[in-house]
């Protein structure tokens, strides 16, 4: 058994059953039953999200190279460093979406640790990579519910070239327990064949397997469980020999349920030319009856905000479950 990283209590009214709930997932007694309840989850990549602080101490120091900041962690590149340093003002837009937004969970990607995130998430927790780099990924997870933060799903850097999975675990040894992984995948490769002659594709198609083990391990243990995060490839366009073809599974119902699947695409804001999401969130067999139907939600940016502040070329992506 793998060690969590870190395991958070919780306040009253959870307290009395979190304290149990443990018991039973470390195996010292049997899992508790609970009444019904409703989560929502979101995924929402932030955009080189750091506080000011951090922001400064690293942007006279920028790299010219465009991965120079996988291999010097603590750098961010010279185009970041020129037009992405954030204000109070732009701070503030983007915590006023993540009210908006009120999820129970967000998995965040391209944010500098909890630091960062508690910027726009004041009554949340944190799970985050334990990589050095600026750029990570993690879970914020609404102060009360109880949960285990789990280990880094290292195989998806490729050594840590590019950024690791986050792995939490919500209620934990109830019946409610679920698994979470939140990804940030390579980027470049949005469309096309994974065996294409091009290096993005190529790192893709290497972060592939530790994706497809996790998806696995989950599924021959019987878990309920999600994938959710920033993809960086248009799984509903697809077609043939793509990711979501290999990471689905061969049976005739597939092993995941991708919950954009038929909803209308809407870009993030005014202007933006995108045709297709590469924010997801993936359903295990297991968990897919507990969607709320109709509940899909793309929250997006008003055009005054995209105008007047820097927020994200992402906006949030979110669903709810009816955990019974």
């Amino acid at each position: 058994m793998t060690v969590p990283r870190a395991a958070t209590a919780t306040a009253s009214p959870w307290r009395a059953a979190w304290i149990l709930a443990l018991a039973g997932f470390w195996g010292t007694g049997p899992a508790l039953p609970a009444a019904p309840i409703t989560v929502k989850l979101a995924t929402w990549n932030l955009e080189w999200f750091m506080t000011p602080a951090g922001f400064h101490a690293l942007k006279d120091d920028c790299t010219t190279d465009a991965s120079g900041h996988r291999h010097g962690p603590r750098s961010i590149p010279c185009d970041v460093a020129a037009g992405l340093e954030r204000s109070a003002t732009d701070i503030g837009t983007l915590a006023s979406y993540a009210r908006r937004l009120d999820a129970d969970v967000v998995a965040l990607q391209e944010v500098d640790g909890e630091p960062a995130a508690r910027q726009l998430f004041g009554n949340h927790e944190f799970c985050f990579t334990g990589g050095r780099a600026v750029q990570n990924t993690g879970f914020a997870i609404r102060r009360g519910l109880p949960h285990v933060c789990g280990p880094d799903v290292l195989g998806l850097s490729l050594g840590d070239e590019l950024r690791r999975g986050a792995t939490l675990i919500l209620y934990p040894g109830t019946t409610h327990e679920l698994r979470l992984l939140a990804v940030h995948l390579k980027s470049g490769c949005a469309r096309g064949r994974l065996a294409a002659h091009k290096q993005a594709c190529e790192r893709l198609a290497r972060q592939l397997p530790a994706l497809g083990a996790w998806v696995r391990q989950q599924q021959d243990a019987g878990r309920r469980f999600a994938v959710l995060g920033d993809f960086n490839r248009d799984l509903v366009a697809e077609h043939g020999d793509g990711l979501w073809s290999k990471l689905n599974g061969s049976g005739p119902d597939g092993d995941l349920v991708n919950t954009a699947a038929g909803e209308p695409f809407r870009n993030c804001f005014t202007g933006q030319t995108h045709t297709g999401y590469i924010d997801y969130i993936l359903l295990g067999r297991a968990l897919a009856p507990s969607l709320v139907r109709g509940s899909f939600e793309r929250l997006t940016y008003s055009a005054t905000d995209a105008w007047r502040t820097k927020l994200s070329d992402h906006c949030p992506v979110a669903i709810r479950l009816h955990l019974d």
